[in-house]
C-alpha cells in the first residue's frame, strides 16, 4: 500500500479513535487494556483492504464500533475464562482506572465507581449490550451482529444489564474513611488476618487484573493473606488520584493496588498493576504520615 493511502487510512482511523477508547474503556473498565483493543481495532481494519477498504465502508464510525466491540467482547471472554484459576496461582499484572487523565475526561460522565463495579458482575454479552446501546446510542440491529444475537435477543441483553445497573449501589466519596479502610486492609493482609480482610472488603468485592478476575471477599481475602510479604512494604498513596498503596521492592516500585470503594468505606474495586512499562506511567504520591 503506497504512502498516500496509507495517511489516508490513518487519518480516518484516527477521527475515531476518540470515540472507539470510549467504548473499549467502558466494556474493559481499563485505560490500557482499552488502548490494546483500539490498537487491534487498527490492524483489523489495516488488515481488510487497507485504505481502498476505508473509502468502501460507507458507514465507517459503525463499522470500527463494531469491530472494537468484538475485539472487548473476546477480551472479556478471555479474562472470565482465566477467572476460574485461584486468584493467588495468576500472575497479578493489572490496569489502572485512571492512566490517562487528560484522555479520560470523555468517560467522565458514566463511569462512576458504582458503574464499573455493576459492569465486572455482567456477563460479556449483557456488558457489551448495554454499553453500546445505552451509553453510545448503537441500534439494537448493530449490536446484535456484535453479540451474534438476534435485535429482540440483544434488546433483552441490555434490558437485564440496565436492571443491574439501576439498582447499583452509591460509591463512597469520604476521603479520610477511604484511607482508613486501606490502612486497616494492610495491617490485615500483614498479620494474615482474614477475618479482618473480610470486615473491610465488600462482600461483592472485585479484584481484577490481566489476567482474570476474582469475585467475592472470601476468595479476595484468601488471595491477599498470601501476599503478606509484599504488603509489609507497602505505603499508602494515591496512585492517579485514586486511594491505594504503592508496594517497594529493594527501593523500586514493583506494583500500585488502587482502591474503589462504596458506601460505609468497604473495598469494592481492587486494581493491581505490575507491568513495568505500566507502574512507570502512574503518578504515585505517597502518603506523608
Amino acid at each position: 500500500m503506497a504512502s498516500g493511502d496509507d495517511d489516508f487510512l490513518a487519518e480516518r482511523f484516527e477521527a475515531h479513535r476518540g470515540r472507539l477508547r470510549a467504548v473499549a474503556h467502558r466494556m474493559l473498565g481499563s485505560a490500557a487494556e482499552a488502548d490494546d483493543a483500539v490498537q487491534e481495532t487498527w490492524v483489523r481494519l489495516s488488515r481488510s483492504g487497507g485504505a481502498a477498504a476505508g473509502r468502501e465502508i460507507d458507514n465507517l464510525a459503525g463499522w470500527l464500533t463494531t469491530v472494537v466491540g468484538r475485539v472487548c467482547l473476546d477480551m472479556l471472554r478471555s479474562r472470565r475464562s482465566r477467572a476460574e484459576e485461584p486468584w493467588e496461582s495468576r500472575p497479578p499484572a493489572l490496569s489502572s482506572e485512571a492512566a490517562d487523565p487528560a484522555h479520560d475526561a470523555l468517560l467522565a460522565d458514566s463511569v462512576g465507581v458504582a458503574l464499573l463495579v455493576v459492569l465486572d458482575t455482567l456477563t460479556p454479552a449483557e456488558r457489551l449490550a448495554f454499553v453500546l446501546h445505552d451509553l453510545f446510542g448503537v441500534p439494537y440491529e448493530e449490536v446484535a451482529a456484535v453479540v451474534d444475537r438476534t435485535p429482540g435477543a440483544a434488546r433483552q441483553l441490555a434490558s437485564r444489564a440496565r436492571r443491574r445497573v439501576r439498582g447499583a449501589r452509591e460509591p463512597d466519596a469520604d476521603l479520610a474513611r477511604q484511607r482508613k479502610a486501606v490502612d486497616a486492609f494492610l495491617a490485615a493482609a500483614r498479620d494474615g488476618d482474614f477475618e479482618g480482610l473480610l470486615a473491610v472488603l465488600d462482600p461483592d468485592v472485585l479484584a481484577r487484573s490481566e489476567a482474570g478476575v476474582a469475585t467475592g471477599a472470601a476468595r479476595v481475602a484468601a488471595g491477599a493473606t498470601s501476599y503478606a510479604s509484599l504488603a509489609g512494604v507497602a505505603r499508602p498513596a494515591l496512585i492517579d488520584g485514586v486511594v491505594g498503596v504503592a508496594v517497594f521492592v529493594d527501593g523500586r516500585l514493583e506494583r500500585t493496588l488502587s482502591f474503589l470503594f462504596v458506601g460505609g468505606g468497604r473495598i469494592a474495586v481492587i486494581d493491581i498493576v505490575t507491568d513495568p512499562a505500566r507502574v512507570a506511567r502512574l503518578d504515585v504520591v505517597l502518603r506523608q504520615e
